[in-house]
């Protein structure tokens, strides 16, 4: 927080004592923390060129799916293997297997994932960045390896995106490994109805929540094994808003150097992704 905002505080609160000033210097280191996490995430996260094997549990607006996936430097492959609580019948597990051997083998729909997750990561790192300035940070706690940090709003942020109006509409908690200078979590709740074109274009409820949690699954290695987002809403008057997701990953193994998408094809069809995380029972 700038210098002549804390005297503002200082004096309209007509106190006498530096407690406003105290606080604000708190804040500051607090901000001064966070960009260093932020920093360091980004700089991990250009660093990072690791690939898992890992079970996907997936339910979106009432619909599950579990899913075995395996990371390749040509993308991402999954296998289904449940749907809404139940394995796959031997139609949806052909429908299933032919959708994979799809992916294998078009270049287009690779592509496609490709352009998708560039998105995705494009946007993730640049609301990454906006963390120490879209809000206002304290320290709320320490304990072990753990520092939780509270944040709301900065009234002063000017959010340059529509996913960023959103984002900066949020007050919750973050969790971070002191050590390491890694977010574990991310939680947060939307504290105002968020407008887009007067609310024509969408709005989003007061009250919905979002909570990102992460573990450490190799060394400098961090990945979202939870995402759970609670929003509603509508958009152009009359169509709903209702992003309803809960996303756990789990049984984090590492993948093979350098595994081409043939070779993922065959081992998630004959068994050894499964075993090899320890869900045979699941396949």
């Amino acid at each position: 927080m700038p210098a002549f905002r804390c005297f503002a505080v200082f004096v309209l609160c007509g106190i006498t004592s530096l407690v406003p000033m105290h606080a604000c210097a708190q804040q500051q280191d607090a901000r001064a923390f966070v960009q260093t996490i932020v920093n360091n995430e980004l700089t991990a996260d250009t660093n990072d060129h690791s690939r898992w094997m890992f079970r996907d549990a997936n339910k979106v607006r009432g619909k599950s799916t579990v899913k075995l996936v395996v990371q390749t430097p040509e993308g991402d492959l999954s296998k289904t293997i449940e749907m809404d609580g139940h394995p796959l019948t031997a139609q949806q597990q052909h429908t299933d297997e032919q959708k994979m051997h799809r992916f294998v083998t078009d270049t287009g729909v690779r592509e496609k994932q490709k352009t998708n997750q560039q998105h995705d990561d494009k946007q993730a790192s640049a609301l990454t960045k906006m963390l120490p300035d879209a809000f206002l940070w304290t320290r709320s706690g320490e304990s072990g390896d753990e520092t939780t940090l509270a944040f709301k709003p900065d009234p002063k942020f000017n959010p340059p995106t529509r996913e960023a109006r959103v984002f900066a509409a949020m007050k919750g908690t973050m969790v971070v490994d002191t050590k390491q200078k890694r977010i574990k979590s991310l939680k947060g709740t939307l504290i105002r109805n968020v407008d887009f074109g007067f609310g024509l274009l969408g709005k989003l409820q007061k009250g919905g929540t979002f909570n990102v949690e992460r573990q450490n699954t190799g060394p400098h290695v961090w990945e979202i094994t939870a995402t759970h987002i609670h929003i509603h809403g509508h958009a152009l008057i009359f169509k709903s808003i209702d992003e309803q997701q809960d996303e756990e990953t789990s049984d984090y193994k590492p993948a093979p150097e350098s595994i081409t998408l043939a070779e993922a094809e065959k081992m998630l069809n004959d068994g050894t992704v499964a075993k090899r995380l320890g869900l045979e029972q699941q396949q």
